[in-house]
């Protein structure tokens, strides 16, 4: 049995601090589940099996398992149950490739799935201490990105900031920062452009109470040469600087699945075909990279290679990695991301792998291009992919 994406809807992408920061997780997450309904009215909400959903934090509004609680607060059936997964920055696409699982194995014929990320409201927190009243002070620590609370038992060459980890790849692979900051103005022009081409017109949709219509982070008057101007932020001599590298951000993505007889229940045609998918690990700091082998063995589990994929979603989490992952590849860069990338258009962690697989679907009809890969990288050394094929091109 084969599983499909029938329909996918996100919100704008907020900047931190910025349009979306007065809206809690769940709120947001409910707003697009909502959005993605009335894209399908003729489902009926009863008939999905469950509701997968992705978030990295967890620790504060989101309320442990925001899935159920946005499935509830959307107007689901209670009947409809919900979980959350967390791989960090890949946990939406991690609920896609769960979602597609479910179907695959017959024990559903509808999951949706997605994810949330409100950085901006992202929670201090403090270590519980073991014993009651303790003489001394203790520091709130942020859980809005990268390590936290770190257990001494780590070694310290894993647990080094995401900017340092990249700054260890920029070195290994001699990707230069002319090169970065290219590519960074790459991904705001053609973003820009998206919007501009309405290519984004249906699958985002604003969340009601906020004043935000469009991805909040695009600077269409980027250039290299003006990023070629900011500081780098890691190292003195570095050369990841916030021009080439993903923004903090809010947001909520959704990515509705199905079998073929889900048509029936949808009364839409599925956009695409979920054809392989795989996971891979490597050493923490290199996470970066991950993404690499992750594409190659869903490629593989798809019985395609590379000279047939026509389009590239990958989550730009830096340039530098972005770029290491396209020359491990051999592809031509010009079929990555052809819509803008997350350095543009933001990276709420939790969101951003919905955010891929609903682009790829339609940038490969858009194109008329039969086989397409979604890949993003993950912290703690992680990658994951998805090969989706654009039947109507066969």
């Amino acid at each position: 049995m084969s599983s499909y994406v029938y329909a996918a809807v996100r919100t704008p992408f907020g900047k931190y601090a910025g349009g979306l920061s007065a809206v809690r997780p769940d709120d947001l997450a409910a707003a697009t589940i909502r959005a993605l309904l009335a894209r399908t009215p003729g489902l009926d909400p009863a008939r999905i099996g469950d509701v997968v959903w992705g978030n990295a934090n967890g620790a504060g509004e989101e309320n442990r398992n925001v899935g159920r609680m946005a499935a509830l607060l959307a107007g689901l059936p209670v009947s409809v149950p919900g979980t959350t997964v967390n791989r960090l920055c890949g946990s939406s696409l991690d609920a896609v490739m769960i979602g597609s699982r479910t179907i695959e194995t017959g024990d559903a014929d509808l999951v949706l799935t997605g994810g949330v990320e409100s950085m901006s409201r992202a929670p201090w927190v403090l270590p519980k201490p073991a014993k009651g009243f303790p003489a001394g002070d203790t520091a709130a620590v942020s859980t809005t990105l990268g390590w936290r609370l770190v257990n001494p038992a780590m070694p310290q060459e894993w647990t080094v900031s995401l900017g340092e980890a990249n700054e260890q790849l920029q070195a290994k692979h001699g990707i230069s920062r002319e090169r970065q900051d290219a590519f960074a103005a790459r991904s705001h022009r053609l973003a820009h452009q998206a919007w501009e081409d309405g290519f984004y017109d249906d699958l985002v949709a604003p969340v009601e109470g906020a004043d935000l219509t469009r991805d909040e982070g695009i600077r269409p008057d980027s250039s290299a040469e003006k990023l070629a101007g900011l500081k780098p932020a890691f190292r003195k001599d570095g050369t990841i600087t916030p021009g080439n590298a993903s923004p903090l951000s809010d947001g909520a993505s959704a990515v509705l699945l199905g079998s073929a007889a889900a048509a029936e229940l949808t009364g839409t045609d599925p956009l695409a075909r979920v054809a392989g998918r795989a996971a891979y690990a490597l050493e923490p700091q290199a996470f970066g990279y991950a993404p690499v082998e992750a594409a190659n063995r869903a490629l593989a589990r798809a019985g395609i290679g590379w000279d047939q994929v026509g389009a590239v979603e990958l989550n730009e989490a830096f340039a530098v990695q972005s770029l290491a992952c396209v020359d491990a590849w051999g592809i031509d860069p010009e079929i990555v991301n052809t819509r803008g990338g997350a350095i543009a258009l933001g990276h709420p962690l939790g969101a951003s792998g919905g955010r891929v697989v609903g682009t790829l679907a339609k940038v490969l009809r858009e194109r008329g291009q039969r086989w397409g890969v979604a890949a993003i990288c993950i912290g703690v050394g992680q990658g994951l992919a998805v090969v989706l094929e654009n039947e109507e091109a066969s």
